[in-house]
């Protein structure tokens, strides 16, 4: 058995040709895209945050309309980039949520990806201390904001308050139990698989990582949960840890599936550079016929080594034809794979 549920980037465009022409339209189809991935028994509804772009950016004020409308479908995001983030609002934010959507919240968290403005991080009041690079301080950020996920109190009470206090320090408010243990982590790198282990963090991988042996993606993304729950066990966390991959996977089921994916042309891994020091490797789409797609998809190692798969969606393409997407996995593709 597997967790399946899709991961949306929330593109919108002005063009003639978009399902979605506005910040508007992307918000609340994606909201409705959930309530549909619920309906046709999905396990969870995605988010990626990118700022200074035409998708979705402000992810808490969207988890919790989504929380509200929905009864049982994960709520998650993969990922917030950290770089831009104060941890102790993000805390308040991020406990709301979850309370609206009585417990359901799964945060993936990351240091980021390249973006669309040169240091977008400064933009919003960050710079990292002297020493530190921007990766350092989005680390640092995502420490604070698991510090205080615990609950803990930690800031001392003002001896004549507006409203009486409870005793002790003070935590920040409103706090979720159990959040703490819903947090997952980004890793690009098989080191920083590591380290989200040791911190405790589930783990996110997407469809790219540093191409640190030159294999197959697949293969390189399975030895990197290995080495992270490696690491978790030597970490002696008391409980599983989950982990998830994303992937583009299309069933070609009709004529339409076939229009826009049948000749996609990215059946192989693809090596750029994220950055000019990092060499990267993106995983390859999937998109072919049931039976063929279920064959391809057995030789996945990655996939396979994960409990939850994120089914990136074409967003722009409107929510029937998503939902339709999402349905075409769940019923042709997923039983034969002992995912359902």
């Amino acid at each position: 058995m597997k967790k399946i549920g899709f991961l949306s980037f929330g593109h919108w465009s002005p063009s003639p040709q978009s399902g979605t022409r506005s910040a508007a339209d992307t918000l609340l189809q994606s909201i409705d895209l959930a309530v549909a991935a619920e309906e046709l028994g999905a396990d969870g509804a995605y988010f990626r945050v990118h700022h200074f772009a035409r998708q979705l950016a402000s992810p808490f004020p969207l988890l919790a309309a989504v929380g509200a409308r929905t009864k049982t479908i994960e709520i998650g995001t993969a990922v917030i980039d950290m770089r831009y983030e104060n941890p102790l609002y993000m805390a308040e934010d991020a406990g709301s949520a979850d309370l609206i959507a009585g417990g359901r919240l799964q945060l993936g968290l990351s240091r980021g990806s390249p973006e669309q403005v040169i240091d977008g991080w400064r933009y919003f009041g960050y710079q990292p201390q002297e020493g530190m690079s921007d990766a350092d301080m989005a680390r640092r950020h995502a420490e604070v904001f698991l510090d205080v996920l615990k609950g803990e109190g930690f800031a001392r009470p003002n001896p004549r308050p507006m409203f009486a206090n409870p005793p002790g320090l003070l935590r920040l408010e409103p706090h979720s139990e159990g959040l703490r243990e819903r947090i997952w982590w980004g890793a690009g790198s098989n080191a920083t698989a590591v380290w989200a282990a040791e911190m405790g963090m589930n783990l996110q991988s997407s469809t790219l990582k540093d191409d640190e042996t030159g294999e197959a993606f697949h293969v390189q993304q399975a030895a990197q949960i290995r080495a992270y729950r490696e690491a978790w066990k030597a970490a002696g966390h008391d409980r599983t840890p989950r982990v998830s991959v994303s992937r583009s996977i299309f069933a070609l089921v009709n004529d339409r599936d076939r229009a826009y994916f049948g000749g996609s042309g990215k059946e192989d891994d693809q090596i750029g550079f994220i950055d000019e020091n990092t060499r990267a490797i993106f995983g390859r789409s999937y998109a072919a016929e049931p039976d063929v797609l279920i064959e391809q998809l057995k030789k996945d190692e990655a996939i396979a080594e994960a409990d939850t798969l994120l089914l990136t969606v074409p967003n722009q393409l409107g929510v029937d034809y998503n939902a339709h997407v999402i349905d075409s996995i769940l019923t042709h593709v997923a039983p034969a794979l002992g995912w359902r």
